[in-house]
């Protein structure tokens, strides 16, 4: 048997008719600025702050590391590396070395480059 789409379902005995919701042009539309109080969006943009803050210092303390730790005797001078001779002179080298410096120097550009590109809204 098949049911015509536009006829309404037969209503069963002992359950509840349920309403469609209202359709969505029916709700009042509530601008951003008053649906935020205004607690919430001085908390975000401290949040925002922080979180830029701290990025910046991580990709600086990351990019300084990167660029004069593989110049120190430790980079190949380490427990990591004395069992594996082939790889401790690879990593010694001065092709390995320079290519770390510039991901460092890559690094402290991308930090200061979000430092200074930071913009507030509002």
């Amino acid at each position: 048997m098949i049911s015509d789409p536009k006829l309404p379902f037969a209503k069963s005995p002992g359950v509840p008719e349920v309403e469609p919701p209202p359709a969505a042009s029916s709700y009042a539309r509530v601008p951003p600025s008053v649906a935020a109080p205004p607690h919430s969006a001085g908390l975000r943009l401290w949040l925002r702050r922080i979180g830029v803050l701290v990025f910046v210092f991580l990709c600086a303390t990351a990019g300084v590391m990167l660029m004069i730790l593989p110049w120190r005797p430790e980079w190949t001078d380490n427990h990591l590396l004395l069992p594996y001779p082939a790889l401790r002179s690879f990593v010694g080298s001065g092709f390995v070395r320079g290519v770390c410096t510039g991901l460092g120097v890559l690094n402290v550009w991308i930090g200061f480059w979000e430092a200074v590109q930071y913009r507030e809204e509002g």
